[in-house]
């Protein structure tokens, strides 16, 4: 009667726990995640509205475009086929790749911690004591059985964990993705990099051959007497300027080949790039609307995956307030005797319930509440982080991609121009009627111009790959949207 009366008159205040751990549980709830962390999305990106005054043409938005080969639009197959190596065996791609089924491990083990327990059990014990039926005479005890466990999960402690772990698993992904695009941008970028020296140098060369020719061309009038020796150092000195130039220009072009060989996951060690068939095509890339770029860029994504993640970790910070139940149970075989273990007659079972409610621990699970809610304020803050980055990267290359193409335009007519005054300058020469200075003028002026020029066109598909990475990778032409539909 006293054993009840004790528990009836401790029914009373933990119930009354209980009931204010609910509602504070409820009061605290964790808060709930804003669509773009409180960023305005605006309308239209700013250059949009300058391009369109300029007379150029965007695509409308689509918000279920595939992310699929963007770069086919550049109709080279050598970047094509680099893009695809890069994809299996570029090493940042592969740690992604292993990161993401790790996360989806944890979520598996995550889940399972939801489900029922059962192991199977068996021992023998050999023990004397208070414990035993014969005293201090040593009894053997042999056992063989099934054990259950089972947690109820009341309070959500269990599938906040879940939900957390999904979370990371899908922000993962999205970093998986991320990953891939940022190894194929860099790739084409590298690529078209290397293949706009290659070109650079060409010119170069063909200019350091007409140096040379105009060197000889300048030795024999001078051993003929009708050149000054100035003019024989002043050739000199250019020709061996422009072998300076060349060289400088292989020693990038070698640093760019060793650079691509390890994005492809190759040896930089006798890697080797073909050469090029023709010049890559330059597309014109249609930049949709911002809020379509905040659904296509995976890193977007991957950090609105990690905010629920931690908003997620918050309620079971929560959680632990509470009580928690674990069933359990066990049934199998126990006897004395090895060889009567598993008759009818040595069977054994158990069930049984256990509560655990904190009540005092120095503050630590507030404390560990605490910490789940600075790093929801993180992952908040490095969402809006990564929003605003968007939208930055996204105005950067619209504008590049404006000014370059007046840019290339202005340098085009600069280089006919300049080819039109170095064959004038040449045949005056050849004739006596300008001197050598006028002749090295026009020749350098139309180098400068046509390697401006070239360098513009590389600025051109640099920008439009960094585009097509600002807005989430995934590009196709009109045409191929005809012939996909």
């Amino acid at each position: 009667m006293k054993a009840m009366q004790r528990i009836r008159s401790l029914a009373v205040p933990l119930s009354a726990l209980m009931a204010a751990l609910v509602l504070a549980g409820c009061a605290s709830a964790p808060p709930t995640v804003a669509e773009h962390a409180g960023v305005a999305v605006p309308a239209s990106f700013s250059e949009q509205k300058s391009a369109a005054a300029a007379g150029w043409t965007t695509a409308a938005p689509a918000e279920a475009q595939p992310r699929g080969a963007w770069w086919l639009a550049f109709s080279d197959p050598a970047l094509s086929a680099l893009v695809e190596r890069a994809g299996e065996a570029n090493t940042d791609v592969q740690t992604a790749a292993a990161r993401l089924a790790e996360a989806r491990a944890l979520l598996r083990s995550a889940d399972a911690q939801r489900q029922p327990q059962v192991g199977a059990s068996g021992g023998a014990v050999r023990q004397a004591g208070a414990n035993t039926a014969n005293g201090m005479q040593p009894a053997t005890l042999v056992t063989a059985g099934l054990n259950f466990s089972y947690e109820a999960d009341l309070f959500g402690r269990l599938s906040g964990a879940s939900d957390a772990a999904r979370a990371d698993a899908t922000a993962r992904e999205a970093l998986l993705q991320s990953t891939r695009l940022m190894v194929q941008a860099d790739v084409a970028q590298t690529y078209l990099q290397l293949r706009s020296l290659q070109t650079e140098r060409q010119l170069v060369e063909q200019s350091l051959t007409a140096y040379r020719e105009t060197l000889n061309l300048i030795e024999r009038r001078f051993r003929a007497g009708d050149a000054a020796e100035l003019d024989v150092a002043r050739m000199k000195t250019e020709v061996s300027a422009t072998e300076a130039e060349a060289l400088a220009l292989e020693r990038q072009q070698a640093t760019l080949t060793h650079a691509l060989a390890v994005l492809v996951g190759d040896v930089a060690t006798g890697f080797t790039l073909a050469s090029p068939q023709g010049e890559a095509t330059l597309p014109v890339i249609p930049a949709g609307v911002p809020a379509t770029v905040l659904a296509r860029r995976p890193d977007v994504s991957a950090a609105q995956a990690s905010v629920l993640a931690a908003q997620a970790r918050v309620g079971v910070a929560q959680a632990a307030w509470f009580p928690a139940i674990t069933l359990t149970g066990n049934g199998g075989y126990a006897s004395p005797e090895l060889g009567d273990l598993f008759k009818w007659s040595a069977r054994s079972w158990g069930i049984g319930a256990l509560l655990s409610l904190p009540i005092f621990d120095g503050g630590q699970r507030a404390a560990q509440e605490e910490g789940a809610r600075a790093r929801l304020e993180v992952a908040v803050a490095a969402q809006r982080g990564q929003v605003l980055a968007a939208f930055r990267e996204v105005e950067d290359q619209l504008s590049a991609l404006r000014l370059l193409a007046g840019q290339s335009q202005v340098l085009g007519q600069a280089v006919q121009s300049s080819e039109r005054a170095t064959h004038l300058s040449d045949v005056r020469y050849r004739n006596g009627l300008v001197s050598q200075l006028e002749l090295l003028d026009a020749r350098r002026n139309e180098l400068r111009n046509r390697r401006q020029a070239l360098q513009v066109r590389t600025a051109q598909y640099t920008a439009t790959v960094a585009l097509i990475r600002a807005l989430g990778g995934g590009w196709e032409s009109g045409a191929q949207l005809a012939a996909r539909s």
